[in-house]
């Protein structure tokens, strides 16, 4: 198993399971990922407006996903610098669910703000083009390059609270990532490395393994037990 950790940082070793009760609500054989209605194409589209057009596309999964949808929408709509972390009560991220190719096992990273083991995904910083920020901050922060989108859908959809921490120096208040979420494929074979100022650990995970390895209870389950889920259902499909 590829792995880079440091040694207060064990790894969990596991086979690909399904995360215990996770998520309670998600209804029976609605699809994972799935979008709906046609996306509008051309040079005259600009990729904000692509965007806006996945995410009214997206079919949620649950209660929250459909909740979070509405929310995000106003936002982009009425939020002119919502694509930056200028905007410092709420802004646009991204994040990845990195599987291996037999899809039963899950990359993730040791966060050292969070102080736990967690997806890979980061700030838009002005890029419209979330799937390429997913792409781009799972290279950085797991030294894996060779990375590609099961589907450039939209996978998953979430509203995370960020608590207020230090970083490189100064003081980041409390806010809201208005996060999309991207199915992603890499080798589990690959060499991975940590990224210092972010991380402390690099590894891959079974899928229940990864949920148990986080210790924040309300990722565990709202966010990484539902894409398991939706994971499954994908390849049920």
């Amino acid at each position: 198993m590829a792995k880079q950790t440091r040694e207060r940082f064990p790894v969990q070793a596991g086979i690909g399971e399904d995360p215990k009760g996770s998520p309670a609500e998600a209804p029976e054989g609605r699809p994972g990922g799935s979008q709906e209605g046609r996306l509008r194409e051309g040079p005259e589209v600009s990729p904000e407006e692509e965007l806006e057009d996945r995410i009214r596309r997206f079919v949620p999964w649950n209660e929250q996903e459909q909740a979070d949808k509405a929310v995000i929408l106003d936002k982009i709509a009425g939020e002119p610098d919502i694509f930056f972390r200028s905007n410092l009560a709420m802004h646009m991220s991204a994040s990845a669910w990195v599987v291996n190719k037999s899809r039963d096992k899950v990359l993730m990273a040791y966060h050292n703000i969070y102080d736990s083991w967690s997806w890979l995904g980061g700030h838009a910083d002005g890029d419209r083009n979330l799937l390429a920020v997913a792409l781009r901050e799972v290279r950085e922060e797991s030294g894996i390059e060779n990375i590609r989108p099961v589907t450039e859908d939209i996978f998953s959809l979430e509203i995370l609270t960020v608590e207020g921490h230090e970083k490189r120096g100064a003081y980041v208040s409390s806010h809201l990532h208005l996060n999309v979420t991207y199915l992603l494929e890499a080798d589990d074979r690959a060499a991975v490395r940590v990224k210092e100022d972010e991380n402390s650990g690099v590894a891959w995970f079974g899928l229940r393994e990864a949920v148990e390895a986080s210790s924040e209870p309300w990722f565990q389950r709202r966010v990484y037990g539902k894409l398991n889920e939706k994971l499954k259902n994908t390849i049920a499909k």
